[in-house]
């Protein structure tokens, strides 16, 4: 179906022409069929099959000789498994058009593909890596922590629990994702399992599983998402979580290759070892994509309030953050992908009276640069680097880490 895509466009030049010199509908008829033709192409990209056929349905009633709807809505039909539909309107374009031999060629690879049924497109991608961690357990930066009591400052050592610790690691992960419905539902599974050499009591897995379908309002497009997950540390269930979605595509006028979206969230978080750590996040994001022949890059700035939902450390919070990232080709085989990331969250109450009595500000900053080197049609290694400084008020909390990790990946079908 892909081949069929990329070419469609020449050869649905050749049978407008083949149709050319026919009564043609009015100017305004043909405007309206035009615009709702450019809505079926548009929903045709976004997955929205049936949408897109019923649109196309709607063309063909508004301007009958339109060659271009007749053909696209035969091959929507194929897809679906409607064979004596799709043949019913293969027929039509065959007769009604004389279209020329490349359509005829398409309409004939169509019929040897077949439709008799519809085929859920699916994707897998799997990763196996091993990896270095200089701060396992996210020590603190400094080896004691001050306190200011009686008018003085008494100093604490921290024990060698609370000081970095650097292991090496193997992990595993795993998504899939498969087409529900022919009008774009999908859904879609995550795994990743992270086992430590030695600081076994950190080791992580973590399951999600959601559902994810499109849609359109007039000019914007939007994909709504609900998400639920399951995180284990340490061989203990950690967290829970419930995320909903929705990612708008904001239409503006913006230069070729660029697309803004903005993305509004809803999170609540369970903490089953935790005491009076559970909350719900708000997450507004806006997100500014450049797609060019080689270049991808993109600039994110979200704003995020978190509600505790008991008596939490701090209370509530509020911050925004801030994502760079940019990925090109290199050499042959060889692309490079850079990011960086700023994340500030301000509490608003003290941290634990009477013991910190400060009011948390925390301040995180995360760089990474990565290597890959595609293997085949679908393996790759990458080689990626990481780095996280979080500065903050509190120094037990302050921590700085590095990551090395080389991976193998594969994406089947």
């Amino acid at each position: 179906m892909m081949a069929r895509r990329l070419r469609l466009p020449l050869l649905l030049s050749c049978l407008a022409l083949a149709a050319a010199g026919r009564a043609a509908p009015s100017g305004d008829q043909a405007t309206e069929a035009q615009v709702l033709y450019e809505n079926a192409l548009q929903a045709i990209t976004e997955g929205r099959k049936d949408d897109a056929s019923r649109t196309l349905m709607r063309v063909i009633e508004k301007e009958s000789l339109h060659a271009g709807a007749y053909l696209e809505v035969a091959l929507i039909q194929c897809s679906l498994g409607h064979s004596d539909e799709a043949e019913r309107l293969f027929a039509i374009v065959e007769t009604r058009f004389d279209p020329p031999r490349p359509i005829l060629e398409l309409i004939a690879e169509a019929r040897d593909t077949g439709c008799d049924t519809w085929e859920a497109a699916r994707s897998t991608v799997v990763s196996l890596s091993r990896g270095l961690d200089m701060n396992v357990n996210q020590g603190a930066r400094n080896p004691s922590y001050i306190i200011e009591r009686d008018g003085g400052q008494i100093e604490l050592p921290l024990q060698s629990d609370f000081l970095p610790q650097h292991d090496q690691y193997t992990a595993f992960n795993l998504e899939h994702v498969r087409d529900l419905t022919p009008n774009g539902l999908s859904g879609f599974m995550q795994f990743a399992g992270r086992r430590n050499d030695s600081l076994r009591r950190y080791d992580s897995a973590s399951l999600y599983a959601g559902i994810d379908s499109p849609y359109r309002f007039g000019a914007w497009p939007v994909r709504a998402s609900a998400i639920v997950g399951a995180t284990a540390l340490g061989g203990k269930y950690y967290q829970r979580q419930l995320q909903l979605q929705a990612r708008v595509g904001v239409p503006l006028p913006l230069p070729p290759r660029m697309a803004l979206n903005a993305t509004g969230g809803v999170s609540r978080s369970q903490y089953l070892t935790l005491s009076n750590f559970d909350s719900t996040l708000l997450e507004l994001t806006g997100q500014l994509n450049y797609r060019g022949d080689t270049v991808y890059a993109s600039m994110s700035h979200a704003w995020m309030t978190d509600r505790a939902r008991r008596e939490r450390p701090g209370g509530d919070r509020h911050g925004y953050a801030t994502t760079l990232l940019a990925r090109r080709p290199l050499w042959g085989p060889l692309s490079g992908e850079l990011s960086f990331s700023y994340q500030s969250w301000k509490s608003g109450e003290a941290y634990a009276p009477g013991l910190i009595n400060t009011v948390r500000d925390q301040n995180t900053r995360v760089g990474r640069a990565a290597l890959s080197y595609a293997i085949g049609r679908n393996q790759a290694l990458r080689l990626e680097t990481r780095f996280v400084s979080n500065s903050e008020n509190i120094s037990i909390f302050q921590y700085d880490n590095r990551q090395i990790q080389l991976s193998w990946q594969w994406q089947g079908k």
